[in-house]
């Protein structure tokens, strides 16, 4: 049994996150390795929600702009990392490690932190237009 790190759940509401998002973020933690790595395709997580392709790609791009999942440096293919704040590990050692770690990079800026969109006030709701008809082209 892993054990989870819940850092930076405390802060998800505060993330602004899709439904979609949040559907991958769960397969994400689901699917996660000891230490946060996840080896699957967008389509392969995508699937496992019922998201298509582009909605698996806009929801895995809003979770990296928030740095919940973290992609190596040579962009591997198939390969996401779990911030360490919301990761799982084998024990409480290595939960406690890993966090006194991550603490570590974020201060020397070699690890993001999780980041909230910042708004003084929410952004507006998108407004519904109402149909209209128009005239066809003769």
């Amino acid at each position: 049994m892993l054990i989870q790190a819940s850092a930076g759940f405390g802060m998800l509401y505060r993330l602004n996150l899709t439904k979609a998002a949040m559907e991958l973020l769960s397969v994400l933690i689901e699917r996660q390795e000891p230490g946060g790595e996840v080896n699957a395709s967008q389509a392969e997580l995508g699937a496992r929600v019922g998201l298509s392709r582009n909605s698996a790609n806009t929801a895995i791009s809003l979770l990296e702009s928030r740095n919940l999942v973290l992609r190596p440096e040579d962009r591997k293919y198939r390969t996401y990392y779990l911030h360490p704040y919301i990761a799982s590990y084998n024990s409480q050692e290595e939960l406690e490690e890993a966090l006194e770690e991550a603490a570590e990079r974020i201060e020397a800026g070699e690890l993001p932190e999780i980041t909230a969109p910042l708004y003084e006030t929410a952004p507006p709701k998108r407004q519904s237009q109402p149909l209209r008809a128009v005239r066809a082209a003769v």
